[in-house]
C-alpha cells in the first residue's frame, strides 16, 4: 500500500497522486533513477483548460509548449486531446510531425533560429514563425521568396513587464534578449508590410514562467493588445494574438489562479481587438504529471548536524535545483514510521550544487528507500543530461488501470558511445 499522496493544486485539476500509480512495481521492473508520467493527470489538465476557454465565448487556440516536456509520448497524448503544439526549435517542430501534427497546427518560436532552421520552417507551411527581430523577418522574406511562398509570421514583441518571477525564465523585460521593443513594432512592421515574402498575421509576446498571479499575463496582454487594434487600423490583416505562456504551477504551497480565471483575463483583454486568442501552456499542463523515482543510495552524517541523503538520481536528471534552486518536494513512496530527521537530498554528481532539498525533514532515510521527487514533469527529463557519463533516464507513462508503458528506455553506454571515434 501506497500512502503519500500530492498536495492537492489550486487549479482543481487533478495531479499526480502516489496511491494511485504503481511506483514500487514499476521501480523493481524498470530500476531507477527513472521518470514516470500519469497520463489520466495530462489528459484532465488539457481538459481543464480547454473547458475553461471555450466557457468563455472567444476564438481561441492552445499550443502546448513542447520545450516542457517533448516526449514523443507526452506529445501524441497532446495531439490527440485536440490541442495544438508550439516548438522552439527544428528538432521540436520534427518531433512534433512525428506525433501527428499538422504542419499548420505548429507555431514556431525561439529567439536564435539559424538559416537552416528558417529554410526548413518556411518550406513546411507552417501556421506561424514567431519573429524575433527586424533581421529575422528580412530573413524569412528572402528564404519564402526564394521558395515562391509568403509565409505567415507574427512579430514577437518585448513590453517591458516584470513577470515578478526567477530571474533566469523572465522573458518580458527590455534588459531580456527576446522579442524587440513594443515601441519599435510599429515602424519595424510598416517598413515591411509590403514585403513579397511576409504576410504579417499575429503578434507574439510572453514575459515568462512559472508566473503564479495574472497581473504581469494582464499587463503584458494589455500592452499587445493595444498594439494589435493600432495595427489593424492602418490596415495590417492580423488574425491572432498569442499571449505565450507561463501560468506556474504549487511546487512549496501557497496559489496558482484557476484556469477558469486564467482563461477569462485574457479573453477580456483579448475580446476587443477581434482577433483569435492563442495560449502556450507547457508546464502547468505536464508539470503536476510526473515524478522522478530515486532510491536512496547511501547516508552519513552532516557535519553541522543531520545527515546527508544520497540518491541515485542527480543535476543530470533534473537540472531545475542546481540552475534556478527551485524546490521540489522529496517524498517517501512508502509509509514509514520512522521519525523525521533533517536531511540534505542530494545527488551522486561530482559537483556541490548537486542538490534536490537542503535540509528536507523526512521519515530517517535508509539505504534501498524509494523516494519520489514531486512535480517533475516539466523541465526535468528534456533537460537531462549525460555528465559524468550518467546515462539518460527511462521515461514511463501510466495509464488509468495502472498499467504502464515506456516512452523513452534507459540510455546505455554504447547508446551514449555511438556518435564517438577512439
Amino acid at each position: 500500500m501506497i500512502l503519500a499522496v500530492a498536495a492537492p493544486d489550486t487549479t482543481h485539476a487533478p495531479v499526480f497522486a502516489l496511491h494511485e500509480v504503481p511506483l514500487p512495481a514499476i521501480a523493481a521492473a524498470e530500476g531507477t533513477p527513472c521518470y514516470v508520467y500519469s497520463a489520466p493527470v495530462v489528459q484532465a489538465r488539457l481538459a481543464g483548460l480547454q473547458q475553461a476557454f471555450a466557457a468563455c465565448g472567444h476564438p481561441w487556440a492552445l499550443h502546448y509548449a513542447l520545450k516542457a516536456n517533448s516526449s514523443l509520448g507526452i506529445a501524441r497524448l497532446v495531439r490527440e486531446a485536440g490541442v495544438d503544439a508550439d516548438a522552439n526549435s527544428i528538432g521540436e517542430i520534427h518531433l512534433a510531425l512525428r506525433a501527428g501534427f499538422r504542419p499548420d497546427q505548429v507555431v514556431f518560436t525561439g529567439v536564435g533560429k539559424s538559416p537552416a532552421e528558417l529554410t526548413d520552417a518556411v518550406g513546411l507551411d507552417l501556421k506561424a514563425i514567431n519573429a524575433e527581430s527586424a533581421g529575422e523577418l528580412d530573413r524569412i522574406d528572402a528564404i519564402a521568396r526564394t521558395q515562391g511562398r509568403r509565409t505567415r509570421v507574427a512579430l514577437r514583441v518585448n513590453p517591458d513587464v516584470d513577470a515578478q518571477t526567477h530571474a533566469h525564465i523572465t522573458t518580458g523585460l527590455k534588459s531580456s534578449k527576446f522579442g524587440v521593443p513594443i515601441d519599435d513594432a510599429p515602424g519595424l512592421l510598416r517598413a515591411r508590410k509590403d514585403a513579397a515574402g511576409l504576410e504579417i498575421i499575429g503578434l507574439h509576446v510572453h514575459v515568462g514562467s512559472q508566473i503564479t498571479t495574472l497581473g504581469p499575463l494582464c499587463a503584458a496582454a494589455r500592452k499587445v493588445a493595444d498594439l494589435a487594434v493600432a495595427l489593424r487600423a492602418e490596415g495590417f490583416p492580423l488574425s491572432h494574438l498569442d499571449l505565450g505562456g507561463g501560468l506556474g504551477i504549487v511546487y512549496e504551497g501557497g496559489d496558482v489562479p484557476t484556469y477558469e480565471a486564467f482563461a477569462q483575463a485574457l479573453v477580456d483583454v483579448a475580446r476587443p481587438t477581434g482577433l483569435t486568442l492563442i495560449v502556450e501552456p507547457g508546464r502547468t499542463v505536464v508539470g503536476p504529471a510526473g515524478v522522478l523515482l530515486a532510491r536512496v543510495i547511501d547516508v552519513k552524517p552532516h557535519a553541522g548536524g543531520g545527515r546527508f541523503v544520497v540518491l541515485d538520481a542527480g543535476m543530470t536528471e533534473l537540472m531545475r535545483p542546481a540552475l534556478y534552486g527551485a524546490f521540489h518536494r522529496i517524498l517517501p513512496v512508502e509509509p514509514s514510521d520512522r521519525p523525521l530527521v533533517s536531511c540534505d537530498v542530494v545527488g551522486p554528481v561530482c559537483e556541490s550544487s548537486d542538490s534536490f532539498g537542503r535540509p528536507r525533514e523526512l521519515p530517517d532515510p535508509q539505504v534501498g528507500d524509494l523516494m519520489a521527487i514531486m512535480d517533475a514533469g516539466a523541465y526535468g527529463a528534456v533537460m537531462s543530461n549525460t555528465y559524468n557519463r550518467r546515462p539518460l533516464p527511462p521515461e514511463l507513462l501510466v495509464q488509468a488501470d495502472g498499467s504502464w508503458r515506456t516512452l523513452r528506455r534507459r540510455q546505455t553506454i554504447d547508446d551514449m558511445l555511438a556518435l564517438e571515434q577512439a
